[in-house]
């Protein structure tokens, strides 16, 4: 049987606002327990919320950069549901009226296909409390849970996709994509590890063509990886199921990330459990074309703007640019690196090479790195002007990782500076040609087609006794020319 899966996904997006979205209170991540959440955000007795323009604001450029509609009258509603991280008895959220309708977000597959997937709507909503079960590191005598109400009242954008995704490495493509647009907007500060974006994903699968299956919701995925190795174990499971007969059960489900591992968690509900009815100490909040098109003036550059932009400008592949033009944060590295350096082809050959690796091997950010834009400008110079050889320049580059200082100091400080006197690099030639008489001798009684992988040997050799300082290219021209000479 051919089965097809289908996937739509919910994605919680923390607005990187100052203060919570109906209280005064910091949304700073890394507080002591339970040290910012007012009386507002609590709802108790005699206290009223009043609704954060700034979360209307980043609502709207989020909106307008997806190509959706701007609802201009929004409507708050409770949404009803009993658990110990919710003071309330309640969520304050939009349902029938959202601030964002329908829109759409374009992504790059693999294969070079690009393919739409349409955003249902995406509405303004409060955050709940954290459960933290983590026993006697809280300081209790004994392994318990305890509250932490910090985030209550976060302000958040709930963005609902219509199940348009076909496979885990859609699902993912569109989850990087929307972190791009929401961190280039700078209305998230996309930190997954923090939960400023954690993605719910609905997946179902049907015979191909056929009615739309069940689905279960597996909750609160906070990275890329998690998310594909879930929707892969899940869609796995389901066809199990269903080609022994069984029926898949509609679920909230679980995934943990360290054990790869999923279970369920509870039946699914649906929105008339909720009980959502308008909020009665909230007006409707009407936005007039004067606001959404000033809020459209302020947007900044999107990724797939960008993207061309750097195509254009500095002659990058699709590839090259779409890499770098995803994240803002390491666009503006790599400008920075490319303008200071003056070649934005060996900019980008850096970044997505030996930055990369060092970045993801100690898992920061390029906001941590140990080498500024600046710094790698330096060393590419060095590498243009011939000072060093690429080999050397990973040496130095290791170097300045290692906060030794910047490529000039650290050539000068460890005598790397390349070999690039011909009379020096002559000499060499001579005394390895000299000390190798057979392998001279097989050279060029070789025929051409065997030669250049002969000379490699007598490269290798001086590489070794100049340290690898030898310059490769005047080498390879000295001693061919030498070996040549019959």
């Amino acid at each position: 049987m051919e089965w097809e899966t289908v996937i739509g996904l919910e994605v919680h997006v923390q607005l990187a606002t100052q203060t919570k979205i109906f209280s005064g209170s910091s949304i700073a991540f890394g507080a002591e327990p339970n040290t910012q959440a007012c009386a507002i955000d609590l709802a108790m007795p005699g206290t009223l919320p009043v609704a954060n323009e700034q979360a209307f604001r980043y609502a709207t450029m989020f909106g307008l950069a997806v190509d959706a509609e701007i609802g201009k009258r929004s409507v708050f509603e409770r949404k009803n549901y009993f658990y110990p991280d919710l003071p309330k008895g309640y969520q304050t959220t939009q349902l029938e009226e959202p601030i964002v309708g329908p829109g759409n977000v374009d992504i790059l597959l693999s294969s070079g296909e690009q393919k739409r997937v349409r955003i249902h709507h995406a509405h303004l909503e409060e955050d709940a409390g954290k459960s933290v079960h983590e026993g006697a590191s809280l300081g209790f005598s004994q392994a318990m849970s305890g509250i932490d109400l910090n985030r209550a009242g976060t302000p958040l954008i709930e963005v609902v996709t219509e199940p348009d995704m076909r496979n885990a490495e859609e699902a993912v493509a569109f989850a990087r994509k929307l972190h791009s647009i929401v961190t280039s907007l700078g209305i998230c500060d996309g930190e997954m590890s923090q939960g400023s974006m954690r993605f719910d994903v609905n997946i179902s699968v049907r015979l191909k063509g056929g009615e739309l299956g069940t689905r279960t919701e597996t909750k609160n995925l906070n990275s890329f990886r998690f998310m594909e190795r879930c929707i892969e174990q899940e869609v796995e499971r389901q066809i199990e199921v269903l080609e022994e007969g069984g029926t898949i059960t509609q679920e909230t489900r679980l995934y943990d990330g360290d054990t790869h591992t999923a279970r369920a968690m509870r039946s699914k509900e649906e929105a008339n459990d909720y009980r959502y009815f308008p909020c009665p100490d909230l007006l409707p909040v009407i936005l007039d074309d004067d606001y959404i098109e000033q809020v459209r003036s302020t947007l900044p550059e999107l990724p797939d703007a960008r993207q061309k932009r750097f195509e254009e400008t500095y002659s990058l592949s699709a590839y090259d640019a779409g890499t770098l033009s995803a994240d803002a944060a390491v666009a503006s590295y790599f400008e920075a690196t490319a303008k200071a350096s003056g070649d934005a082809k060996l900019a980008a050959n850096w970044l997505m090479g030996e930055l990369s690796a060092k970045l993801n091997a100690e898992e920061i950010a390029i906001g941590g790195s140990k080498v500024s834009a600046e710094h790698l400008a330096g060393l590419i110079a060095r590498i243009k002007d011939q000072t060093i050889s690429n080999k050397i320049a990973k040496q130095v580059f290791e170097a300045m990782w290692n906060g030794e200082g910047d490529a000039d100091s650290i050539i000068d400080a460890k005598g790397l500076k390349q070999v690039s006197d011909s009379g020096a690099l002559e000499k060499m030639v001579d005394e390895v040609m000299s000390n190798n008489p057979s392998q001279v001798d097989n050279y060029r009684k070789a025929d051409e087609k065997k030669r250049p992988k002969m000379l490699g040997f007598f490269v290798g050799q001086i590489m070794k006794a100049s340290n690898g300082q030898a310059n490769p290219q005047q080498l390879n021209e000295i001693l061919k020319n030498k070996l040549d000479a019959e």
